[in-house]
């Protein structure tokens, strides 16, 4: 088992961030917005602001769209990516660990 622990950890990362990253589920699913998770509500906020930009384009004479929606996107994507970030730094070790598992000669 101290030989797999670097894997486990590899795995359980790709899994945790996988259903951190999910969204298509519960877009399916869930009917209440109280209960969309916070992938779902970037996504709807992403692509809100896709629509609006390409519907501003072609009309002459609109000013750019207020910089509060775009602090909101930047701010939602940040707040979704830092729980992933901060738990690597955790799981660092099992990583370095696996790969000098197999440079050791005994």
């Amino acid at each position: 088992m101290p030989v797999a622990q670097a894997t486990v950890a590899v795995i359980a990362l790709f899994y945790a961030v996988t259903m951190w990253n999910t969204w298509f589920n519960p877009s399916i699913f869930l009917t209440d917005r109280a209960l969309w998770p916070m992938q779902l509500i970037l996504r709807e906020i992403l692509l809100e602001h896709a629509a609006v930009t390409s519907a501003q384009s072609g009309v002459a004479g609109v000013t750019e769209q207020p910089m509060y929606r775009l602090l909101l996107q930047y701010s939602t994507i940040m707040v979704a990516t830092v729980p992933v970030l901060l738990i690597y730094p955790f799981l660092q070790k099992y990583f370095i660990s696996g790969v000098m598992i197999g440079s050791i000669k005994g």
